[in-house]
This record gives structure tokens, sequence and C-alpha cells, in this order.
């Protein structure tokens, strides 16, 4: 593992799952202390780490998803946080169409009732169709791509949010507005 990826994965660990037992205080909107993050890091890591390394993290990785915000002295995970409190975004007018990857596990279920959120505070959809494969794949050999009309679900009141570029979060999808791949296909 990169010295990044180990990096962004202990920001993950204090920024979306264990803020509290590091001593941290998110505020609201998922924000902590910029500081007092980089004092867990040196705490953790010892000077392995530069503040620059921080900021690449922050900044996103090679393939473009950003998982981490910087607004002035504050930073938070943008999105996939299940032991903090929920983090709110303000709704926007999502792209056309979304795609979601998924598991042959989890398609029946899907087709019955829609795209849930879960364990996580909302569905997550990429905006290009090969993210959302390479996502999937982490959790199948074969992922299924389905294409969410997601303009349409807007119009009909589903809330979306971009915290960042290549991705929207939603609320749950309701089946009506999924486009799944042929049975069998």
């Amino acid at each position: 593992m990169s010295d990044l990826v180990q990096l962004s994965k202990f920001l993950s660990t204090l920024l979306r799952h264990r803020a509290d037992q590091f001593g941290l205080v998110l505020d609201e909107h998922g924000f902590a202390d910029t500081d007092q993050v980089w004092a867990q890091v040196q705490r953790r890591y010892g000077s392995r780490y530069q503040l620059a390394d921080l900021l690449k993290v922050v900044a996103g990785d090679v393939t473009g998803k950003k998982r981490f915000e910087i607004q002035g002295r504050r930073i938070r995970a943008l999105y996939g946080h299940s032991a903090v409190r929920d983090i709110t975004y303000e709704p926007v007018i999502p792209s056309t169409l979304l795609y979601h990857g998924t598991t042959s596990a989890a398609i029946e279920s899907i087709r019955r009732d829609g795209l849930k959120h879960q364990r996580r505070q909302y569905v997550h959809l990429a905006i290009h169709r090969d993210r959302a494969a390479q996502v999937a794949a982490r959790h199948a050999g074969t992922p299924i791509l389905l294409t969410v009309r997601a303009a349409e679900a807007h119009r009909a009141g589903i809330r979306f949010y971009q915290p960042e570029t290549e991705h929207f979060l939603a609320d749950d999808i309701p089946v009506e507005f999924i486009d799944f791949p042929p049975e069998g296909g």
C-alpha cells in the first residue's frame, strides 16, 4: 500500500468512523479542526508524513475521486460516514443520467425495492460508467451497471447532492428511475 493510500485510510478512520475515539469533535457539517487531525497523524506516524502529503490526499486520487475537503482551518470527509452524525449538503440539480455499479447478489433486491442507502447515509452515484464499474468491482468480480435517470428522479422530488465533481449522492432511488441491463445479460 502506498504511503498516501495509508494516510487516506487513516484520515477516513478519523473523519468517517471513529472521530470520538481520537478525541476529535466534528461540527454539524462533519468538519474537524485541521490542526487536531494533523496532530493525530503525527501521533500515529511521527515524521513519516509532511503537511504537503495531507494536502495531496485532500486534492484527490489519480482517478479523480476526492474524499476530503479543507475549508479554512477545518477538514472533513465528503461521504462514507458510518459512526458519525449525518453530514448534510445543499441539494443540487443532477446530471441527466448517473451510474451505480452493483453485484449479482444485490440485483434482485434492487429490482424489487430500488437503490437503498443501506448502512450509508446516501446512495452513491458516479457520473461515468467506468467509475461505477470500478467501485463495484471492489465488491464483485463482474459488476452490474445500472443507469439512474437522475434528472427525471429529481423532477419527481428525489434530492441529489454533489460533494465533489465525479460523484453524486442521493436519497434512496425508487426502482422506476433505474434502467437495468437485460436479465441474463
